[in-house]
């Protein structure tokens, strides 16, 4: 029998403490700062964190945006297709590439959200380009079951070049469309892409 992963979770009682996020929320800093730094935060068995809403799993969320040479601006897009990961977003396209922050990630003393995110991306997707990142917004949606127990931290990755390709087959049709297609059928979309590209374009 495999043991369980642990991932990264922050008491809800934390965020409460500094403000109400609902949607999306611009200033990271003000809540990113002070639960990275928190001493409540811990690795929790998975299972029972992904029904626990007194806790909130940490999960970046990265968009991947390039421009073409005609001002075009495009984000990296996918369908979550039937493999591992949350049955409960099946066949939704997504922008954002991330998951969870595992124990593993803080071995040897790493940055386990950082380490994670990094880890998280190489599993999904062959990144050859070089990048600009910023920290965008975190996303709290608890309209549903999922959204309740997660919080998004959204990164944006400015690419040089659209060198990108789906690592899984969980991240099927794998590629750039334009901000102005995404918004025209926004409701093929995951909850929190579409709060992304809402807040962000």
């Amino acid at each position: 029998m495999s043991t369980e992963e642990h991932i990264l979770v922050i008491p809800e009682s934390v965020i409460d403490a500094i403000g109400v996020i609902d949607g999306f929320e611009s200033d990271v800093d003000r809540f990113l700062l002070p639960i990275l730094a928190s001493d409540q935060l811990s690795f929790q068995p998975r299972t029972p964190m992904e029904t626990d809403p007194s806790f909130k799993q940490l999960i970046p969320y990265v968009l991947l945006e390039w421009t073409e040479s005609d001002g075009t601006k495009k984000l990296f897009t996918y369908t979550r297709g039937g493999g591992g990961g949350e049955k409960r977003l099946h066949a939704k396209r997504s922008v954002g590439i991330g998951g969870h922050i595992s124990r593993e990630d803080a071995a040897d003393g790493a940055n386990p959200y950082t380490t994670g995110m990094h880890r998280e991306i190489e599993e999904e997707i062959q990144l050859r380009s070089h990048y600009q990142e910023t920290q965008e917004g975190l996303i709290y949606d608890p309209s549903n079951e999922v959204g309740m127990v997660h919080l998004g931290v959204v990164h944006r990755f400015v690419l040089e070049s659209p060198e990108v390709q789906s690592n899984e087959a969980d991240l099927a049709e794998g590629g750039f469309v334009s901000i102005e297609e995404l918004k025209a059928d926004i409701e093929q979309l995951e909850t929190w892409s579409q709060l992304a590209i809402k807040a962000l374009y």
